[in-house]
């Protein structure tokens, strides 16, 4: 009930500019005074942060976080597919007529989602970041990121409950798509961004999201390793993969929590 309250609330507030004012607050040094209570709340695993928690001057500072160096152990197996991110897995499985659905009867198409015609059936992987999360984003693989694309929404938030009642969610929030090229085919990334700051951020372009800019696609040629930096969310939100259809063999199912550098795939062998 409080989850659709929330919903049901945010419909009527100006979300993106309600973003870009929380995302002020989180970098000024007073939100620091919100630091501890955070992670009382939401029960935030200081153990595993780079630094102890005095040492970040600002709720911005605490969201994009590091982790130690053997925090979070990348497996070593060379035809795995990684986790990315720290999360939960919403949905895992190949789409049916170019859609999937986030949620039960919430179907939506791979073309509203990348914002770009989509041919043909892939597999879906969806990991959902809560605020307890560790938010940057890490290369599930070892690849090339060879093109880009900002598709710039409102921000709806991403937990479950909105999920259900927000119909093509992740096809309005603004989002980050990337493709990289890998010996396996293309492995395609969506960052989508939610209620609550908004901002991504990613190695391979210098775009900043919810700051105005307009839709952009663009291209590149930045390599990164599995395990490797990615990307960051300055505030919890979700990973989509999307990747060809009947290369890898998922090992997680949804509902499974998974944390960055687990496998969650295998190469599927001929």
């Amino acid at each position: 009930m409080r989850d659709a309250l929330i919903v049901s609330a945010l419909s009527v507030v100006p979300r993106k500019a309600a973003a870009r004012a929380m995302g002020v607050l989180s970098r000024t040094g007073l939100s620091q005074l919100g630091t501890a209570v955070f992670v009382r709340a939401y029960g935030v695993d200081m153990s595993e942060a780079e630094h102890g928690l005095d040492a970040y001057p600002t709720l911005a500072a605490l969201f994009t976080r590091r982790l130690k160096p053997d925090a979070r152990p990348v497996d070593p197996a060379p035809d795995v597919l990684v986790s990315p991110v720290d999360g939960k897995v919403a949905w895992v499985g190949q789409t049916q007529g170019g859609s999937f659905d986030v949620a039960p009867g919430r179907p939506l198409t791979l073309t509203a989602l990348c914002g770009a015609p989509a041919e043909g059936e892939r597999d879906v992987v969806v990991i959902y970041l809560s605020p307890r999360d560790y938010h940057r984003v890490h290369a599930p693989c070892d690849g090339v990121v060879r093109r880009w694309r900002y598709l710039p929404g409102t921000l709806w938030p991403v937990f479950p409950a909105a999920v259900r009642g927000v119909t093509g969610l992740f096809g309005r929030n603004e989002r980050v798509w990337a493709e990289l090229d890998t010996p396996q085919g293309p492995v395609e990334m969506i960052l989508v961004g939610a209620f609550g700051v908004g901002r991504m951020e990613t190695v391979f372009c210098d775009l900043l999201t919810n700051t105005g800019a307009p839709a952009t696609d663009g291209v590149a040629d930045v390599q990164v390793t599995r395990g490797g930096d990615f990307g960051v969310f300055h505030l919890g939100s979700t990973v989509v993969l999307v990747l060809p259809p009947g290369r890898w063999t998922a090992r997680v199912a949804a509902g499974d929590v998974v944390r960055m550098g687990a496998a969650i795939a295998d190469v599927r062998q001929a």
